[in-house]
C-alpha cells in the first residue's frame, strides 16, 4: 500500500490516535490545557468519547489520572471528592497527582528534571544526570573528598557509579542517594553508623555504595539525626543508625550498623513515601495510613500522647476520619501531612507559630489548617520551625520563624513570628515546583530550572561568596566537573 508523502494536518490524523498520543502520560496537565486552548481537535467531541467530558483533553487527562498510582490507590468517595474538588476539571486533577508525585521527588522543569534538598549548613542537587553541593563539608556531607572544608558555589559531585542519581536526602549531617539503578550511596558523619557500612564509624567523605543493600533496588532515602530511613521499589523499609527512641522501628532501641528490614511493614502494607525527623520515622502506605516511631518528645507521632514508639503504629486521627494522606514532612519538632484532596494537616512542638494555627500551642495530633482550605496544597517541607506549603497553581505560602530571613519575608525582622499561612510574595512571579528548608535557609526550584535559595548564608549553603537576604537571590550551578 502506498505511502502519501503529502503533508497533513493535525485535523487530519484519526481521533482515536491523537488521544492516544495524548493520554500517554508524556504531557503535563499544562501541555493539555494549552493545546486545548488553541486547538479546536482538542476541544471537539469527536464522537470517541463520552460527552461529559467535554474535549478531547479533558478525556486524555482523566485517562492519565486514571493510570496514576495515587489516583489508582483512592476509593471512589475519595475519588470524587478529589474531582468535585479540582472544580469538575480532570486536567487539575491531573496536575495535582503529578505536582505531588514530584514534590517528594525530581520535578520536570524546562531546564531538566531537578530535584533540590537542604542539610544544616549545606545543599544538594540533582540536574538531570548529574549531582551538585554546596555549603559547609563538615563530616564529608558534600562527596567532594577530605581536602574541602566549604563550596561557595554549587560544584558537581564526582559519583563513583554510572547509574543516574534519581533521589537524594541530606537533612543533617549525612547524605544518602539513589541511583536509577536502585543502588544506595551514603557519606558524611557516620560516628552512629547511620550510613549504613557497617562498624566503620569514621566520617566518609565520598559517595560509598551501601553494600548490605546489594540485589535490594531502592527508590527513596530519608536521613534523620544520625539515622536513616530507605524506601525499596517493593514498598518496603530499610532502617539504620542511632535507635535510641526506636526511631528505626525494630521494636528495641539497639543500634544498627547496616540497613535492617523493618518487619512490620510486611503486614502493614505497601509504602510509598518515607520521612525521618531528629529522632523519628514517618511512613506512608498506599492505602492513605500514615504510621509514625520513634521519640514521641514534640508530640511528633501523632498519638495524642508523648510515648515514644519503637514499631510503626497508624495514626488513628487520620484512620477515624477517612483522610488518605499522601505524603509527609517531618520537621525537627513539628510534622506536616498532605491528604489526598490537598488538605494541609500539622502537629508537634507549636513555637513560633509553626503549626499555623495562629498560635503558639502545641498538637498531639493532627489538625486540619483551615485558612488553606481555599487552596489545593501539592507539597509541604517541614524543617526548623519552620513550614512551607506549596499550591498547586505554584505559589508558596511561608509561617513559623523567620530564623535569618529563612521564610523569605522581606518586610520582617530576622527573629520575628509568622502565626499564619501567609503568601510569600517574592516568588509570586515564579511558578514553584519544589521547595526545601534546612536548618536556617531555603531552597526552591521554579518550572523553568531556576534555582532561588534566601536566608542564612553564613557557610555558603545558598550557594553564593557572600550573602544573607530574606530576599530570594537566583543561585548559578557551575557545570565543571571536579
Amino acid at each position: 500500500m502506498a505511502v502519501s508523502s503529502r503533508p497533513i494536518s493535525i485535523e487530519e490524523l484519526p481521533s482515536h490516535l491523537i488521544l492516544e498520543i495524548l493520554s500517554s502520560g508524556r504531557l503535563s496537565a499544562v501541555d493539555l490545557a494549552c493545546l486545548e486552548n488553541t486547538c479546536r481537535t482538542f476541544r471537539g467531541v469527536h464522537g470517541v468519547f463520552p460527552q461529559k467530558f467535554r474535549s478531547m483533553a479533558e478525556f486524555a487527562a482523566f485517562n492519565v489520572c486514571c493510570g496514576n498510582s495515587i489516583f489508582a490507590s483512592l476509593p471512589t468517595v475519595a475519588r470524587t471528592e478529589l474531582f468535585e474538588r479540582c472544580n469538575g476539571n480532570w486536567k487539575r486533577v491531573m496536575r495535582f497527582l503529578q505536582c505531588v508525585e514530584q514534590s517528594s521527588g525530581l520535578v520536570e522543569t524546562s531546564a531538566g528534571n531537578m530535584q533540590i534538598t537542604t542539610g544544616s549548613y549545606h545543599t544538594l542537587l540533582i540536574h538531570d544526570s548529574s549531582v551538585y553541593s554546596c555549603g559547609s563539608s563538615l563530616c564529608g556531607v558534600l562527596s567532594h573528598g577530605p581536602n574541602t572544608k566549604q563550596c561557595c558555589t554549587f560544584n558537581q559531585i564526582n559519583f563513583p557509579s554510572s547509574s543516574r542519581v534519581i533521589h537524594i536526602s541530606a537533612s543533617y549531617n549525612h547524605a544518602a542517594f539513589v541511583t536509577e539503578s536502585g543502588e544506595v550511596f551514603t557519606c558524611g558523619d557516620n560516628s552512629s553508623f547511620c550510613c549504613g557500612h557497617g562498624d566503620v564509624g569514621r566520617a566518609i567523605f565520598r559517595p560509598t555504595h551501601v553494600e548490605a543493600l546489594k540485589g535490594v533496588p531502592c527508590k527513596q532515602v530519608a536521613t534523620g539525626l544520625s539515622f536513616t530511613v530507605i524506601l525499596t521499589t517493593q514498598g518496603f523499609v530499610y532502617t539504620c543508625g542511632a535507635n535510641v527512641h526506636g526511631q528505626l522501628g525494630h521494636g528495641d532501641t539497639i543500634d544498627r550498623p547496616t540497613p535492617k528490614l523493618v518487619e512490620s511493614f510486611e503486614k502493614l502494607g505497601h509504602v510509598v513515601q518515607i520521612a525521618a525527623g531528629a529522632s523519628y520515622s514517618m511512613a506512608v502506605t498506599d492505602d492513605g495510613t500514615l504510621y509514625s516511631f520513634g521519640s514521641c518528645t514534640n508530640f511528633c507521632l501523632g498519638h495524642g500522647d508523648q510515648h515514644d514508639g519503637l514499631q510503626p503504629r497508624a495514626i488513628q486521627s487520620f484512620k477515624r476520619r477517612n483522610i488518605h494522606v499522601v505524603r509527609v514532612s517531618a520537621g525537627d519538632e513539628h510534622v506536616v501531612a498532605l491528604d489526598s484532596n490537598g488538605f494541609v494537616y500539622t502537629w508537634g512542638k507549636g513555637y513560633c507559630g509553626v503549626l499555623g494555627h495562629g498560635d503558639e500551642n502545641d498538637k498531639t495530633s493532627p489538625e486540619l489548617l483551615s485558612s488553606l482550605k481555599g487552596h489545593i496544597a501539592v507539597q509541604v517541607c517541614a524543617r526548623k520551625r519552620k513550614t512551607f506549603v506549596l499550591v498547586d497553581n505554584g505559589s508558596v505560602f511561608a509561617f513559623g520563624w523567620m530564623a535569618f530571613g529563612g521564610l523569605g519575608f522581606s518586610d520582617r525582622g530576622f527573629s520575628d513570628k509568622v502565626m499564619k499561612p501567609r503568601l510569600l510574595h517574592s516568588l509570586k512571579s515564579h511558578h514553584i515546583s519544589q521547595i526545601s528548608t534546612g536548618l536556617y535557609h531555603t531552597v526552591a526550584v521554579t518550572n523553568r530550572g531556576v534555582i532561588f535559595g534566601f536566608g542564612d548564608n553564613s557557610r555558603a549553603q545558598l550557594g553564593h561568596e557572600s550573602l544573607r537576604s530574606c530576599q530570594p537571590t537566583e543561585i548559578i550551578v557551575n557545570d565543571d566537573t571536579v
